[in-house]
């Protein structure tokens, strides 16, 4: 039997943004956590995506202090429409009275500033060492990693995705991602256009004076959308964005597959699941990680104190606390997609008419900005 290693009371599987979130998070909190990383430390600094925070994100980040060290652009308007319809939304940071409704970031850059505070923390990084198994004991649980055994009161999974078992809730929405920057001429440099189209929606990110695009189009044509030369592909983002941007050059593109997953319940005996790990979400008005980094402050906070962080109650009162945030960011986000993307005229029509009244009643902008911008719950 492999000799068994001593190991701190929390087990962090993934060394990704949401892991290195959370093992600061945990030594907030005075709390000793070490991090299994199964890919070379430096794989998450070459993370090529683009990711938009929202004010309640760049909060936990202010908290967990790196921010600073994370370049961002400022989203101060976020204008929302439909293809083929009337009615436009705007939500704007001076109105919600907030300096930004969000920002857009690079991973790579959030990775870096994390990666940087969780080496001057001095908290234990073990990359290349993949988990292949876990086994429960009488007091805790047992990793068995490259040959040793590694006891342990907690197991948080942060990375990694959702096997399609019976935990688990799958919906295939049809939809690939298409993904890349752009540049654009009349642009302006804080607003975030979101466009629901037929094919799907539309996202444009101001990100370091140009966009960044996230072109949702049924999964048979991805590719050969992405492939594209690439006056026929801005030919056709002109198209599907309308005539508010003139755009004028295009990056490589990537194909993602679109699929709402998530666990029934993001705890089990001694483990817990967050980020990617808990639930997968369509990208659509960009909530995913910013789910997850309230996951890992809420996390955080209940472990503070408690005896066992593996207890059972524990766990339980952390999948309560989150069942409001994690239920409603779910919905919204699939209940968008089954909304706007239905082709019934009428329902066209009510969407428009939905969009006016947004537009017209600051109350009900003000609690969908709310939402955004800090889950079910307002900060803190």
């Amino acid at each position: 039997m492999a000799e068994a290693l001593q190991s701190a009371d929390i087990a962090i599987v993934g060394g990704g943004l949401v892991g290195m979130a959370l093992a600061l998070a945990l030594r907030q909190q005075g709390i000793a956590a070490e991090i299994f990383e199964a890919r070379q430390r430096s794989s998450a600094l070459a993370d090529q995506r683009i990711l938009a925070l929202s004010h309640g994100s760049r909060q936990i980040l202010e908290s967990l202090g790196v921010w600073s060290a994370i370049s961002s652009t400022p989203i101060k308007t976020i204008h929302v429409s439909q293809q083929g319809g009337l009615g436009r939304a705007c939500m704007t940071a001076v109105e919600q009275g907030v300096p930004a409704l969000g920002h857009v970031a690079a991973a790579s850059s959030i990775a870096a500033a994390l990666d940087a505070a969780v080496a001057t923390a001095k908290i234990v990084y073990r990359e290349g060492r993949r988990v292949e198994q876990t086994h429960g004991t009488a007091s805790g649980i047992n990793l068995e990693c490259a040959g040793d055994v590694i006891p342990t009161r907690l197991v948080v999974y942060a990375e990694g995705a959702i096997a399609a078992d019976t935990a688990a809730v799958v919906r295939d929405y049809g939809q690939d991602a298409v993904i890349c920057t752009a540049r654009a001429e009349l642009l302006s440099p804080n607003v975030a256009y979101e466009r629901f189209t037929p094919q799907g929606p539309l996202a444009l990110l101001p990100y370091a004076g140009q966009l960044a695009v996230v072109y949702t189009c049924p999964a048979d044509q991805a590719v050969v959308l992405a492939n594209l030369p690439d006056a026929d592909f801005l030919a056709r983002l002109q198209t599907h964005f309308g005539s508010r941007l003139t755009f004028l050059s295009v990056s490589p593109r990537q194909v993602f597959p679109l699929v709402l997953r998530y666990r029934k319940s993001p705890v089990a005996t001694r483990c817990v699941w967050l980020g990617n790990a808990a639930q997968t979400l369509h990208p659509v008005a960009g909530q995913g990680f910013n789910l997850a980094l309230r996951d890992v402050w809420e996390l955080s906070r209940i472990l503070a104190g408690a005896a066992d962080p593996g207890a059972a109650s524990v766990l339980s009162r952390y999948a309560a606390a989150r069942r409001c945030d994690r239920r409603g960011v779910i919905g919204f986000t699939d209940g968008l997609i089954r909304v706007f993307g239905n082709p019934n005229p009428l329902l066209r029509h009510a969407r428009g008419l939905g969009l006016m009244a947004m537009d017209l009643l600051p109350p009900l902008r003000g609690f969908i900005a709310r939402r955004m911008m800090y889950g079910a719950r307002a900060w803190p």
